[in-house]
């Protein structure tokens, strides 16, 4: 059930929510917007229809506009938005702290938020959060690591490995990880329409939200070939689901390094027609 309901008192019937409606499931009833039940298993549940409504007056699926934040007077200035972008910062030095849960928390759940194809949000978080779990991820994934090495069994691709082997085992020393103390990595089903991308945009989201509220991110690649393609021992660990296709993994918490300026890249690589 949709749950789709009109405040008549305060709908001024202009019409909004039919006009921006993506499925083309709402019209007017009279004068009044209304979803047919034959058409309600065409919504997207996307929610422009909540969005839209310029007084408030459309609810679905159970949410009121009440519990929605609004847009007027809340959104970036445009020079606040260029800042955030070209000052953000692949951060690989990190305090030995556990972010508070409840920012985690808030990081992921904003990040959710992202774009998806035909709006499935399937894009699944899965999050290391505490530097005890990550220690043990750690653990069994540079294991599994020095055997292959060992063994002569890394892809020729992949060989530069051998040498974060060497340099864990006489040193201690973290590249994989960069001894953040947090990872996530963004997974969803292969059978979705955009799996991939869908993971890469919610990332990336988290990654702007993240640096919004003072902390670090590097997109990790090292962890995500190491996981998803060296150390399959390391995935019952992390509970991903068989079926789901591995986007890629971000490590993150505070920096241990302070950036006082953006950089300049460019000119843009920008063709025309």
């Amino acid at each position: 059930m949709l749950d789709f309901t009109i405040d008549e008192k305060n709908c001024t019937r202009c019409g909004q929510c039919v006009a921006d409606c993506p499925a083309r499931v709402i019209s007017m009833a009279g004068d009044v917007p209304f979803i047919v039940p034959e058409k309600e298993g065409g919504c997207y549940r996307c929610q422009h229809c909540l969005a839209v409504c310029p007084t408030g007056a459309v609810s679905i699926l159970g949410i009121s506009p009440g519990k929605c934040l609004p847009l007027a007077g809340n959104l970036p200035a445009p020079h606040q938005m260029e800042t955030l972008i070209k000052g953000r910062r692949s951060v690989r030095r990190y305090r030995d702290e556990d972010l508070e849960p409840e920012l985690v928390q808030q990081l992921l759940e904003v990040a959710w938020h992202a774009p998806t194809g035909v709006n499935s949000r399937q894009v699944r978080f899965t999050v290391v959060d505490n530097r005890k779990s990550l220690a043990r991820l750690r653990e069994t994934v540079m294991d599994g690591l020095g055997r292959l090495v060992r063994e002569g069994r890394l892809p020729e691709k992949l060989a530069f490995f051998a040498d974060y082997v060497r340099v864990w085992e006489a040193k201690r020393l973290d590249i994989l990880f960069r001894d953040a103390p947090h990872l996530v990595i963004a997974s969803a089903p292969k059978s979705i329409v955009s799996p991939l991308p869908d993971c890469l945009i919610a990332l990336s989201y988290f990654e702007l939200f993240a640096r919004a509220n003072g902390v670090g991110t590097v997109w990790n690649g090292l962890a995500k070939w190491a996981i998803g393609d060296l150390v399959p021992e390391a995935l019952p660990i992390l509970g991903i689901p068989d079926e789901h296709l591995i986007g890629y993994a971000m490590s993150f918490g505070r920096p241990a390094v302070q950036y006082h300026r953006t950089v300049q890249h460019g000119p843009a690589l920008i063709h025309r027609v």
